[in-house]
């Protein structure tokens, strides 16, 4: 009840008359000594659990089970002395009854000012009605907390995409895919870090800000430290610091962490997403491949009954082996040129009119692009589509990996994967380049050209400082989290994972 002798303030003018409604109808309730915005409510049940409960009919002679819910209106019709709302809570929506008889003169006057998307808590007993619905009858009401603004009519969903990313938190209540996806989203992240810990591996935190963007070819958020007067870099990957943990002797590591680029968006892609990140010791391609395979199989167990999925129209097969397939055989199968013939790979982009040059805007001059750089094209536009999978693809151009050690017998061919699910790539692996001399060499190599204010102009020293005083071999895997949880969710869009997608400000 308010203490507060002045009375209150009009409500302002821009309000809609809904919200000037819900406003008028907080005041009544502070004027029958009802804190419109509640206390603590212990011991209460999950609605979920309630509906588990033995329901016998009303009024019958069977007895019926006492209970206690909180939970959100989202439907509400009235019938004289007797109203009927549904509320809900994230595990389901039950029944309530009020009676004016059952509830008392100040629960009945509190009843009448309850509006769609209030908060209440309900004491009463758990029966059926009539018509065999499962209700809670009430026989006492505490109000936990006024909505203010008006709630959709509709409790099975918000229709406009636009609306209800703007507006996650009315999703949630309104949308249960978009509960769903939420709910799954933690259980697979769950499976993840279990299935690794298992293995041994400890799960360590990295730095969000960085001196050098570093460990992806990726555009960086730029910020500024004001007490150290220093530009930094948000995070574009988590690779390195990692690494730098396996020199200090954490032989399995790994994160989960956010992830941010400043690219652009599309249902692939968000610039800021999550990532797993792991390192292990003495390991390799291979052994990495079989981790994968593992995780990941763990991830769709966390999310259902069977490793067969369903994603779209189709259905996506996770039970191991995973196939595997050497990049240069799909290259070949399908773009009909072996990846190392120069002039092949250059009419086959020209074909597939994918430029030839890359164009320097203030020098307005063009330069021939690398063949790697067109076998990377051609490889996305005529490949990748094409790889149902899950599969592993292997033994990727060495061009295309700078932080990949190279294979012994071919130099020219990387250790890395790329684990491809219906044309996505979800996962990307290698076995750990440690030479620190390669390492620096490719560094330069790829600087090389790029102007001294560019935000990728810059090398990690430190790193290669780091791999100078010894990083043992190893295997290393990333994972996008997002596309994971799209693949085993069967959503199409990468913004209906992520509880806030990054959207443009609304008008």
């Amino acid at each position: 009840m308010s203490s507060d002798p002045t009375p209150p303030a009009a409500p302002p003018a821009d309000l809609s008359d809904h919200a000037a409604s819900r406003l008028e109808k907080l005041r009544k309730l502070e004027a029958l000594g009802v804190d419109p915005w509640g206390q603590r409510f212990d011991d209460k049940t999950s609605i979920g659990e309630i509906r588990m409960l033995p329901c016998a009919p009303f009024d019958d002679g069977t007895p019926v089970l006492p209970v206690r819910a909180a939970g959100r209106i989202v439907r509400k019709r009235g019938q004289g002395k007797v109203q009927f709302l549904e509320i809900w809570d994230q595990t389901g929506r039950v029944q309530v009854m009020l009676g004016a008889k059952q509830v008392g003169e100040l629960g009945w006057k509190v009843a009448q000012l309850l509006d769609l998307g209030d908060l209440i808590g309900v004491d009463g007993e758990f029966g059926q009605t009539k018509t065999g619905e499962p209700t809670i009858r009430v026989t006492n009401l505490t109000f936990l907390t006024k909505s203010l603004e008006p709630h959709p009519k509709d409790v099975y969903g918000l229709g406009d995409i636009e609306y209800r990313l703007r507006h996650r938190y009315l999703d949630l209540i309104y949308t249960p895919d978009t509960l769903r996806r939420a709910h799954q989203r933690v259980a697979i992240i769950k499976a993840v870090r279990h299935f690794l810990d298992a293995k041994g591996f400890l799960e360590v935190e990295t730095p969000t800000l960085h001196a050098v963007a570093g460990g992806a070819a990726a555009k960086p958020f730029e910020t500024h430290h004001n007490a150290l007067d220093i530009d930094l870099f948000v995070r574009i990957a988590l690779e390195l610091p990692l690494k730098r943990l396996l020199v200090g002797g954490l032989e399995k590591v790994y994160e989960i962490g956010r992830v941010f680029r400043n690219e652009g968006i599309s249902p692939r892609h968000n610039p800021e997403f999550t990532m797993l990140e792991l390192y292990q010791a003495y390991g390799d391609l291979f052994g990495i491949m079989d981790l994968t395979e593992g995780l990941i199989v763990a991830a769709v167990d966390a999310v259902g009954t069977s490793r067969t999925v369903a994603y779209g129209e189709h259905e996506i097969h996770f039970a191991p082996p995973f196939q595997r397939l050497k990049y240069q055989n799909a290259f070949l199968e399908h773009v009909g040129v072996d990846l190392f013939d120069v002039e092949g790979v250059r009419r086959k982009a020209a074909e597939s009119r994918i430029p030839l040059e890359l164009k320097d805007e203030k020098a307005g001059t063009a330069v021939p692009k690398d063949r790697d750089v067109l076998v990377h094209e051609l490889f996305e536009h005529h490949v990748e589509d094409k790889l149902i999978g899950p599969v592993f693809v292997y033994d990727y151009p060495a061009a295309l990996c700078p932080l990949t050690k190279r294979k012994r017998e071919n130099p020219a061919l990387a250790e890395r994967f790329e684990l491809y699910v219906r044309g996505m790539e979800l996962a990307n692996a290698y076995t750990e380049l440690n030479d620190p001399i390669t390492q620096e060499q490719t560094f330069r190599k790829q600087l090389t050209g790029l102007a001294a204010d560019d935000s990728m102009a810059k090398m990690d020293d430190d790193f290669i400082r780091a791999l100078r005083h010894g990083m043992p071999p190893a295997g290393g895997l990333g994972v996008g989290i997002d596309r994971l949880v799209m693949l085993l969710t069967n959503t199409q869009t990468i913004r209906d994972v992520i509880l806030f997608p990054l959207l443009r400000p609304g008008q």
